[in-house]
């Protein structure tokens, strides 16, 4: 599983719930005139919402010991979601998310992963307030 993929997991942003109909297969019905006949599959009743992000994370500091600063350390962002935060795994997300920067200059590099992280999370679904997509 890919560094972000995990990120979108723990925040669970692209898991929506499904109806019983929709996990189930629709049984065989008899009609009226003795002919077995198959239900029409439902449709999705659950309204696909966006998981509010900087709630989510908040909640998550707040039962933290330890001060973090997910608003804009990338590395306290993966800590707080019990993420590998080290320069390898950091490096990683950087190249997954396609960063063409030099990976030497780790402390730009921490800057552009975290506000790719964030824009990336809009993109999947997360409602990110707009001061942290600068």
């Amino acid at each position: 599983m890919s560094l972000f993929s995990t990120i979108l997991e723990k925040l669970g942003i692209g898991k929506h719930a499904t109806s019983s109909a929709q996990a189930a297969p629709a049984a065989p019905t008899t009609g009226t005139t003795g002919e077995i006949t198959q239900n029409p599959p439902s449709t999705p009743t659950a309204a696909i919402s966006e998981v509010d992000v900087a709630s989510k994370l908040e909640a998550l500091a707040s039962q933290q010991t330890e001060q973090l600063n997910w608003r804009t350390s990338i590395v306290d962002l993966l800590k707080l979601l019990s993420i590998d935060s080290s320069l390898a795994a950091r490096k990683e997300l950087a190249a997954e998310l396609h960063y063409t920067g030099s990976t030497d200059d780790s402390a730009t590099m921490n800057t552009w992963l975290h506000s790719a992280v964030m824009k990336k999370l809009a993109e999947n679904g997360g409602k990110v307030p707009a001061d942290l997509l600068d």
